[in-house]
Formats: C-alpha cells, sequence, structure tokens
C-alpha cells in the first residue's frame, strides 16, 4: 500500500518531468530506508536516472547532467542524465549497482527494466570491494573510535564490510537489505548485538549516542584488514566494451527522446 509520503514523492518527480522536460526511467529510494535501519526522523534519499530530448543530446555545448533538489524538509532528491548513468556504468560505479537494486522503487519504465540484466553484467568486483572497504574505514575512524559513540555509524562501517564479504564470495552486487547482508555474511556470535543496536537505532534520532560496543569493535578491526589483503590479491580486469552502451542509450533516446513523458 502507498503512503502519504510516496504518494508526495512521486508527485514531486512528475513536476520534475514537466519543469525539466525530462522522462525519468527509474527512481528509487537509496538511504537508510532502504537499507533497512532509518530512524524515526531519516530523510528519504530519493535518486533516480532521466533522459532529455534528443537534440539536449546534439548539442556542442556543455550541459548539467545532474539534477539536485534543495532538501525539503525530509526530502533530498537528486538524479542523473542517462548518459552520465552508462559512462559511470562503463567504470562500473558502485553506487550505481545500489540504487538499481533498492527494494523501494517510486517510478520505474518498462525499458529500464529490461536493461536491469545488463547493467549487473558491467559489475567489476575490485570496484565495488574498494568502494565499500573506504566507507567503512572512513565511518570507523571518524565515529566509531571513542568511549562514546553515534549508534547510526555502526551501521555504516558493518554494512560495507558485509558488502565487501558478498562481493569476495559471490562476484555480484551486494543486496541492499541490511537483513540480507546479515543473515549471509555475519557469523552467528555478532547476530545478537547487531539485532539489539538495530532496535536501538531504529527508536532513537539519527544523533542517538551510545557507549562503545566493543565485540563490534573487534569484529570491525578484524575484518577491515582481512579484507585489504583479500582486495589487494585480486587481479585488475580489463573494462568491459562499450558498444552494449551505446545501444542502450540510442535506444533510449530513440524511444523516450521525442516524446518526453510517454512511458
Amino acid at each position: 500500500m502507498t503512503s502519504d509520503k510516496e504518494i508526495t514523492i512521486i508527485e514531486k518527480l512528475k513536476e520534475l518531468e514537466r519543469t525539466e522536460c525530462i522522462t525519468i526511467l527509474h527512481a528509487v529510494e537509496s538511504g537508510s530506508r532502504a537499507w533497512g535501519f532509518a530512524s524515526p526522523d531519516s530523510d528519504y534519499d530519493v535518486r533516480f536516472f532521466y533522459i532529455r530530448p534528443q537534440s539536449e543530446y546534439l548539442r556542442l555545448e556543455q550541459r548539467k547532467d545532474v539534477i539536485e533538489c534543495p532538501l525539503d524538509g525530509e526530502l533530498d532528491i537528486n538524479g542523473w542524465d542517462f548518459d552520465k548513468t552508462l559512462r559511470l556504468l562503463h567504470s562500473s560505479n558502485p553506487t550505481l549497482f545500489e540504487w538499481n537494486s533498492s527494494p523501494l522503487v517510486y517510478i520505474t519504465t518498462a525499458f529500464f527494466q529490461s536493461i536491469i540484466p545488463r547493467i549487473n553484467e558491467y559489475f567489476t568486483a575490485k570496484s565495488g570491494l574498494w568502494h565499500y572497504l573506504s566507507m567503512a574505514e572512513k565511518n570507523y575512524r571518524t565515529y566509531l573510535k571513542g568511549e562514546i559513540v553515534r549508534a547510526k555509524k555502526y551501521f555504516y562501517v558493518i554494512r560495507p564490510l558485509l558488502a565487501c564479504r558478498w562481493i569476495l564470495a559471490n562476484a555480484t552486487p551486494p543486496p541492499m537489505l541490511f537483513s540480507e547482508l546479515v543473515e549471509s555474511q555475519l557469523e552467528a556470535e555478532y547476530k545478537s548485538a547487531v539485532d539489539n543496536l538495530l532496535h536501538i537505532k531504529k527508536d532513537m534520532p539519527e544523533i542517538g549516542e551510545i557507549p562503545r560496543i566493543q565485540q563490534l569493535n573487534d569484529f570491525i578491526d578484524e575484518n577491515l584488514i582481512l579484507i585489504r589483503e583479500r582486495i589487494e590479491q585480486l587481479p585488475n580486469i580489463n573494462k568491459k566494451s562499450w558498444e552494449p552502451l551505446n545501444e542502450i542509450f540510442l535506444k533510449a533516446v530513440g524511444q523516450f527522446g521525442r516524446a518526453p513523458h510517454s512511458h
């Protein structure tokens, strides 16, 4: 059942289509609400892929390839032009795979659904691993070293570490839901500590603080070292062909570029 907030988000996206003269191909939730550990006051992090009329891609001058809306209360909305999306896909940008696998979809198109298998073909394990390891290291170093720490930051470290473990085990984009990563990649001895932390976080504001949980810090310390060692042993992988992406882009422009908003 669609909530009032989801209806508001979809209305805002439709308004963007009209004011920006674009067609939104796919729009999702990308933050803690999609990960499954939102706080009561968490923002809605709405991300989308869009395409412009064909003539916009035949201009010599550089044009903006992102749409960023001013923060509106709980709503944080921005999107990428489809040509930017496909260029980033060629370099296996990890953020793109996250948006692609979000369980909370606000708008989509049959066209976008048809290319999801092709998108996942461009996933490169080593790129994804460095992305998630860097995220874990930065959040750990910045937020979890003191005696009193921000509860939510444990998830911003443990989730990317579990994503790394998923990639090392499966060589595919990790699922977005934290619960899936925990079920698949976390040892039983840590699950009760993580469950307790989830209950605390869901009733606590974003900035809520707790005493450091040494058991989880030990898990983090160990995995940061092990995962870095594993990544450094992986071979570099050659980039994949541009041709399938060129074909996808031309198909999108042909289908949507002459008649914006007609899905």
